[in-house]
């Protein structure tokens, strides 16, 4: 494995962090579904009411990965990280940047003290499935996802 240099995220990865957010939408077979723009993750992740944190893996000045993560609460549990998502580059997969951005999250959910670290995968995702087991990880096919979205939302009639 090349050197590679894992680091807090800055407003000026932004570019680079949301065009491997669409390269993920586009293995996930969502293509379209990314509305979030540089403009407001910069408001979301900097700013004076920042939601969540990233880490990004840098190779000779590219960046090559990222880990995009925050904090949900558990009734059950109280604090937990929570990985939104974890994304390297296709031409740089599998040479292990994928575990040094997982663990640098592990180290921070530890010295955090938060009870758990959470995230989801989608059950096809063979290669991301095998990657988790490797840590251990519990693997649970138990819960349904529920989402509305803003115009699910505004057109609920209420």
């Amino acid at each position: 494995m090349e050197q590679a240099l894992v680091r807090k995220g800055e407003p000026r990865d932004l570019p680079a962090t949301l065009d491997l957010i669409r390269e993920l939408a586009v293995y996930e077979k969502a293509p379209d579904a990314v509305i979030t723009t540089v403009e407001s993750m910069e408001k979301d992740g900097f700013g004076p009411d920042k939601v969540f944190d990233l880490w990004v893996c840098e190779l000779e000045g590219e960046i090559v990965g990222i880990a995009l993560c925050y904090v949900r609460y558990s009734t059950w549990n109280g604090r937990c990280m929570y990985l939104e998502d974890l994304v390297v580059r296709e031409a740089h997969r599998g040479k292990g940047y994928g575990a040094l951005l997982f663990e640098e999250v592990m180290r921070e959910t530890r010295k955090k003290g938060y009870a758990q670290m959470q995230w989801q995968v989608l059950d096809w995702n063979e290669p991301a499935l095998n990657f988790y087991r490797k840590y251990r990880a519990t693997l649970d096919g138990e819960w349904i996802n529920g989402i509305l979205t803003q115009k699910d939302i505004e057109g609920a009639g209420f």
